[in-house]
This record gives structure tokens, C-alpha cells and sequence, in this order.
């Protein structure tokens, strides 16, 4: 995986950038950013080894603003990237040279809470933690909690579907978003669910959770809210060796228990955390499972047992039962501060995002050790460990000649072997620029197009956040002319986007 290369910004667009800025600030006076100081915020997200200055910022506060910006531009043939929080770790985000930025931060509301029906009406700048801080005092939660919970939005969460610690047992963004509002490139504003169960025809919903901004731009979410659980305990458990965690992840689940939230960490990750944070982790383990149960009472003390016996049965060499809820929540706060951690024992890093059959865990461990050494780079593992989502975080030095080109590389190969196992690109972090050259590993060149027509049906013209998630840009007449011979495409060398 080379440095991902985007489209070439259109000369004409750029030619008409005086024309372009003049007509946002018609439709959004008091939200069109155009300087360059105030763009500096905009140029990367999350996946900050890339950068690109926008062509223009509008941040719009109503619907209308946002219809009527789409439609400018799709009658001008201007491309727009819409954009969250920024914390996407795959480059969705990114900006263009040639293109409008779309920043939906000042969407920030929370419209509407059904405690009977147990949904929230959120426009997309609320943040993920937001809410549940509005939700929380009628003991209620929102369920996905990213890492970044207290900065994402769920405008973002939607994008790219989501995960968190605790979507092992309540899903993902997907299994908690009810319906959308969503305004189409054409500047048409789609409805689609709602405040009810299911919703008749095609589950168009499904194909809009995790859809990249490719498809539209979400003005509204509507999502499911839980009753905060009657109990919450975690044991943290720990290991010589990575191989006995990843073991032990596979039988507790093959048990029939499936736990709230089960975290691993491996010693890198482990050390760096406790440094950060000093919670009490085992800093001579190997490896660490941080697995927690909810419920009644009576279940969740039965649940720990049977899984601290599984662990034991596996060599785990401590087992820490949290005692009080202020315990739970410390185990807990060394993970979440994981990728920051990592962050203070190496220049940079980088974080990927692979999925994998839990069953293959042990195996992509060792694998992954074989990478890092051919690579020459150091790796800290931090996984979802119960849904077999894996964030192996490759340290390297960006003002080292070549650490980022081998962290590209070693990352690539670690999602291809994510493939070889039977399993996926990406787990929560969406595909981006970061892993659309990879695509063809997964997909064959009719999945592909048919991926892709379904883009057309929403945006003809490729308007929106265009170089993203496809490895080739069609236009929608030339589906089907691309041959793909052994998942390799013709004349590699050519650059793609």
C-alpha cells in the first residue's frame, strides 16, 4: 500500500474558486470560511499523515443551507466532502483542493428524547457522549462507544459505522440508528426510518449506516437509547502470552457468554497505558483481557466465575475482579486512553483497523510479530478482542526517511492477512483513502461495480467526497470496463484513484 494518491484538482474548478467562495457566502453569510489561517483546522482529520487545504469551508446551521449548498454545486459541478468531528482514522474526511467542505459541527442539538419508546432525536454534531449525558438522568445510555466518544459526532458515526468497547454485545452504529434525515447531492432531503421498529420495503437504512459520505449528507439521526444495565462488573486478566488471551477470547464466546465489552491489549500497549493513566495494570504481562458483564446481580456473579475459570484453565496468570463501579470505570480508562498513550513512546504512530475471525487470533498474533520484524517497525496491539476487530498501532518517525512508507507497507500487509484469514479491511474505521487501494484484496471486479452503481443511484455526477473507498473513479456510463485478473488491476504503476 503506497502513499494513497488523490484525484488531480480540476483547473477550471480552481479557475472558478472567486465565483465558488462568493456564492457559499450567499447561502451561508456567516459560516463560508475562505482564508487560509482559518482552513489550516479543516486540511486532515484523524489520519493526519495526510493533508490538503480545502478549496472553501461553509459550516451550515439548517437544512436548507445544506440543500441549497448540495444543489449549487451539483449544478456547478463543484465536488463536496462532508465532514464530523474529524476524527476519522482513514481519511474520509480528507479535504480536496477543488472541492467544498462541508463541516456539519454546528447541526449540534439534541431535538427530541422518547424515554417510553427509548429514542433520541440528535442532529449529526452531537457528540456520541452527548447523548448520553442527555439521556443519563432517566437512567438511560446511547450504546457505541468510540475511543473517541467524547469528541466524535454521531453525524461521523453514521459515515463510518462506529464501534466501541461495549458493541461486542450491543452492536454497532448500525444495530442502534433507527432513521435519518439526509440531504442528496441534488439537494433533494430524503427521510428514511424513524421512531419505530422497522420500517417497510428495502432497508435503505442499512445500506446508509457506514456508507462513507458517498451517498448523501445526514442532517438528522434517530437512534435507539438502552436502560443503563442493573449491574456492571469487568475482571481484568492477565497473560505470558498473547496466544493464551486470544484463546481464551474464543472460549469464552464459544461458551455462550457473550460479555458487555472484552478488551485486549498486548505489553506495549499494557505499559504505555499504565504510564498514562496508572491504573494498576500488570506491567510484566504479556498480554491483558479486560472483560466485563452486565446484567442482574445474580447473572453477573455467575458470568465471572465461569469466565475466570476459563481464563485459569488457560494460564492466565491474575484475575482482578473490579469491587465497586469507580474500579470498573479505572480498568476501563486505560484502554480508552490507549491510542493516546501509544502516542508518548513514539514520534508517531500509526492505527490501523482489520477484522478477523476470533478463532484466528492466536495465528494473526504470531503473523503480525514476523511483520514487524520484516518491516522493521514496532507494533502495539489493542483489539476488540470479543468481535475479532483488531487496532494494531505501527509506532514509526515521520522525519525518519522512509518509517512512513514502511509503516504503509506493514500496515497493508497486515490487512491482507486480515483477508487470508477469512476476514475484512475494516471493522469500525470505514475504508477512506487509507485502505481504497486495497479494496481489490476483497473484492472481485463485479463487486466493485456493483458497489459503485449503487453510488450512481445516489450521485450521478461523483460529487460527493469523490477518491474515497473505490480504487478506480468511473464514470457511471463506463461500469464494467475495468478488468481485474488475479485480484491484480492492469498496469499497477499507474496511479489510481
Amino acid at each position: 500500500m503506497s502513499h494513497p494518491v488523490m484525484p488531480e484538482p480540476d483547473a477550471g474548478t480552481l479557475a472558478r474558486r472567486g465565483e465558488i467562495v462568493a456564492a457559499m457566502r450567499r447561502i451561508v453569510p456567516d459560516g463560508t470560511i475562505d482564508g487560509a489561517v482559518g482552513m489550516k483546522p479543516y486540511e486532515s482529520d484523524g489520519l493526519t499523515a495526510y493533508r490538503t487545504v480545502p478549496l472553501v469551508v461553509v459550516l451550515p446551521e439548517t437544512v436548507e443551507q445544506v440543500a441549497a449548498v448540495l444543489a449549487w454545486c451539483h449544478a456547478h459541478d463543484v465536488k463536496v466532502v462532508p465532514r464530523g468531528a474529524g476524527t476519522s482514522l482513514s481519511g474520509g474526511a480528507l479535504p480536496l483542493a477543488d472541492g467544498v467542505l462541508m463541516s456539519m459541527m454546528r447541526f449540534n442539538r439534541v431535538k427530541r428524547v422518547d424515554f417510553e419508546n427509548r429514542v433520541a432525536v440528535v442532529e449529526p454534531g452531537v457528540t456520541n457522549l452527548g447523548i448520553t449525558r442527555a439521556v443519563e438522568h432517566e437512567g438511560f445510555y446511547y450504546a457505541p462507544d468510540p475511543s473517541s466518544q467524547i469528541a466524535c459526532s454521531i453525524g461521523g458515526n453514521v459515515a463510518e459505522n462506529s464501534g466501541g468497547v461495549h458493541c461486542l454485545k450491543y452492536g454497532l452504529t448500525t444495530n442502534n440508528v433507527l432513521g435519518v434525515e439526509m440531504v442528496l447531492m441534488t439537494g433533494e432531503v430524503l427521510r428514511i426510518g424513524g421512531a419505530h421498529l422497522d420500517a417497510p420495503g428495502y432497508d435503505l437504512l442499512a445500506l446508509i449506516v457506514g456508507s462513507e459520505g458517498l451517498l448523501g449528507v445526514v442532517t438528522e439521526v434517530t437512534v435507539r437509547i438502552l436502560r443503563a444495565p442493573e449491574t456492571a462488573r469487568a475482571v481484568l486478566v492477565a497473560f505470558d502470552s498473547a496466544e493464551a488471551a486470544g484463546l481464551t477470547v474464543a472460549d469464552v464466546i464459544a461458551a455462550g457468554i457473550i460479555p458487555g465489552g472484552m478488551e485486549m491489549m498486548d505489553k506495549p500497549a499494557i505499559n504505555a497505558a499504565e504510564d498514562f493513566v496508572r491504573v494498576g495494570y500488570p506491567r510484566d504481562a504479556e498480554a491483558l483481557l479486560i472483560v466485563e458483564l452486565d446484567g442482574p446481580p445474580v447473572e453477573v456473579d455467575h458470568l465471572l466465575a465461569r469466565v475466570e475459570a476459563i481464563a485459569r484453565g488457560r494460564g492466565a496468570t491474575d484475575c482482578r475482579v473490579s469491587t465497586s463501579d469507580a474500579e470498573r470505570m479505572a480498568f476501563w480508562a486505560g484502554r480508552k486512553a490507549a491510542f493516546p498513550a501509544v502516542g508518548r513512546i513514539s514520534p508517531d504512530y500509526y492505527c490501523m483497523d482489520g477484522t478477523i475471525p476470533r478463532r484466528e487470533l492466536p495465528t494473526v498474533l504470531a503473523r503480525m510479530r514476523e511483520l514487524s520484524v520484516k518491516h522493521g517497525l514496532r507494533v502495539a496491539n489493542v483489539f476488540h478482542a470479543g468481535d475479532g476487530n483488531l487496532h494494531p498501532l505501527i509506532l514509526y518517525d515521520a522525519n525518519a526517511p522512509g518509517e512512513l512508507e514502511a509503516a504503509e507497507a506493514l500496515g497493508a500487509d497486515i490487512l491482507r492477512l486480515c483477508v487470508e484469514v477469512g476476514g475484512v479491511l475494516t471493522g469500525e474505521h470505514g475504508v477512506g483513502i487509507e485502505k481504497r487501494d486495497l479494496m481489490p484484496a476483497m473484492f472481485t471486479e463485479t463487486d466493485l461495480a456493483h458497489q459503485i452503481r449503487v453510488k450512481c443511484a445516489f450521485d450521478e455526477k461523483h460529487l460527493l467526497n469523490p477518491g474515497k473507498v473505490f480504487p478506480e473513479l468511473h464514470r457511471c456510463a463506463e461500469l464494467g470496463r475495468m478488468h481485474v485478473s488475479g485480484g491484480r488491476l492492469p498496469f499497477p504503476d499507474i496511479p489510481r484513484f
